[in-house]
């Protein structure tokens, strides 16, 4: 019997860690492709939208290729949409960097600035780039089910931003994180779609736990047949 390897497509419109995704990706066993080809990201088991760089720049060229209303079917699917980074910022209503530029709204909220983060008296670098621990939503919250199964809570991902969503509904918050004085949400979900503000192909073994997981999540739907007839 042939191993089956989940498909992946890793969106490319020019602003994403692309590489370093793709790598991570076939380390878990994903059979992974790079790919701005609508028919490609459409037949794919799930999807990734990276993403470093401008938001405007980025909805632009999301728009160029005709990309938008690919990722929002799938995000309204049952099919796995996974954001990344920008690509994270990218689902939510809109986005106030350098003006105001319209989102996927896929997740209702806005994309804001950190506003001047402070440790006791002192004020803290934005972006933000380092290392940065990870909580559930809420005490007691489980990670049961989504990408984050089994990673141990307060563990530690790698941050590179300056802006931070902020969900209307806590309800999709998935997981927290505290830079100074502010809590942020840094990761979400949405029935079938989860973002996170973190790079978890840079993160570690930690991070690649959630690549694995995406592949089980993906080999899970195939054997269930959820997918069938692009439902």
């Amino acid at each position: 019997m042939i191993d089956y390897k989940p498909s992946i497509a890793i969106v490319d419109y020019g602003l994403g860690n692309l590489f370093s995704i793709k790598q991570a990706c076939l380390f878990v066993g994903l059979n992974a492709v790079i790919t701005h080809a609508r028919e490609e990201i459409l037949a794919a088991d799930g999807v990734i939208l990276p993403g470093v760089g401008a938001y405007g720049d980025a909805v632009d060229t999301l728009r160029r290729l005709d990309l938008i209303s690919v990722l929002r079917d799938i995000a309204f699917s049952s099919k796995p949409l996974v954001g990344i980074c920008l690509g994270m910022q990218l689902l939510m209503t809109e986005s106030y960097e350098f003006g105001r530029h319209k989102g996927l709204d896929i997740i209702a909220g806005p994309v804001n600035r950190f506003e001047n983060p402070k440790d006791k008296d002192r004020l803290l670098k934005v972006p933000q780039i380092g290392w940065n621990r990870i909580f559930p939503a809420y005490e007691g919250a489980s990670w049961q089910g989504t990408p984050l199964q089994e990673i141990g809570e307060g563990e530690y991902m790698y941050f590179v931003h300056s802006y931070i969503v902020q969900p209307q509904d806590e309800e999709v918050i998935l997981s927290r994180s505290r830079y100074g004085h502010i809590d942020f949400c840094s990761g979400v979900r949405r029935k079938n779609v989860y973002a996170f503000q973190f790079h978890p192909e840079r993160s570690g073994p930690a991070g690649l736990k959630i690549y694995l997981n995406l592949r089980k999540e993906l080999e899970k739907a195939r054997e269930n047949n959820e997918y069938k007839d692009g439902d």
